[in-house]
């Protein structure tokens, strides 16, 4: 069974940082893009950061200059470094992998479960 595993989550006071992981467990012998994205309460789910297999990231505006995606491929891990957090950073954040070859076959859109950020004082 392949599944995202993320950590690091919690309460950071605004001006903080916060480090999240995501590792890919299972028989895993490729993955595509790896992003993360959040989800505030009443909002829709939106792009926080991706970055391709070859290391190329995309960032949305309101976190550039702020936050930094990185990964090791020889841990499927993917990270997100938060920096200078504000309030409106507060959301669940999801780990999201477009693709990954693995034992059982191609998978496609696969999520993790989600863990809080909270950036209150």
């Amino acid at each position: 069974q392949v599944q995202l595993v993320e950590s690091g989550g919690g309460l950071v006071q605004p001006g903080g940082s916060l480090r999240l992981s995501c590792t890919a467990s299972g028989s895993i012998f490729s993955i595509g893009s790896m992003g993360w994205y959040r989800q505030a309460p009443g909002k829709q789910r939106e792009l926080v950061a991706d970055i391709t297999s070859g290391g190329s990231t995309n960032y949305a505006d309101s976190v550039k200059g702020r936050f930094t995606i990185s990964r090791d491929n020889a841990k499927n891990t993917v990270y997100l470094q938060m920096n200078s957090l504000k309030p409106e950073d507060t959301a669940v954040y999801y780990c999201y992998v477009d693709r990954m070859t693995t034992n059982w076959g191609l998978l496609y859109d696969t999520w993790g479960q989600g863990t809080q950020v909270t950036v209150s004082s």
